[in-house]
């Protein structure tokens, strides 16, 4: 199990040597993520990828949820008034299923455009010009890498810890 940690850097060249210091303390590149103003050129700096800078999975979970129930829904109905002869109860998993489907496409196409809304109290100080760095460490190591950084950089400002993370993003 892994927590997210969120660390708000002044800029790039202090956000690039607390990166140096992670890799230091063997965290992976792969578990380190950076955000930024998008006229901010990142250098070394690994970006976040477009999971992590849009609300795509949270709005795929909910137009799973949405969608499914509403599938259920229209599937009772046919089965219940059925529009030419009698429908068998599978109806229900079907639409069901089309509605998941449904829901999870349509709102992940509005979620693509929308930012994390995780990150939304980071959105501020981004437009301002800091580097908002997400480190993913495992549950055992977070006070430890927390402790490093705001040793090593006190310029870092601690934007909070994230209690679990998903595994693929």
């Amino acid at each position: 199990m892994r927590r997210r940690l969120y660390f708000v850097l002044p800029d790039v060249a202090s956000a690039e040597q607390t990166l140096h210091d992670l890799l230091l303390a063997r965290i992976k590149v792969s578990h380190i993520h950076c955000l930024a103003r998008r006229d901010l050129p990142m250098g070394e700096l690994p970006e976040a990828n477009f999971l992590q800078k849009t609300d795509f999975v949270h709005g795929a979970g909910t137009g799973i949820a949405l969608g499914g129930a509403l599938g259920i829904a229209a599937g009772v109905l046919l089965v219940t008034f059925p529009p030419g002869g009698a429908l068998p109860i599978g109806t229900v998993l079907i639409t069901s299923l089309v509605g998941a489907a449904f829901g999870a496409w349509a709102a992940t196409m509005v979620a693509t455009s929308v930012p994390n809304s995780r990150l939304a109290m980071f959105e501020q100080r981004i437009a301002d010009g800091k580097v908002l760095m997400m480190v993913d460490v495992p549950f055992t190591r977070a006070r430890e890498i927390s402790d490093l950084v705001h040793a090593r950089h006190p310029e870092a400002m601690m934007g909070g810890i994230e209690p679990t993370i998903p595994s693929f993003p």
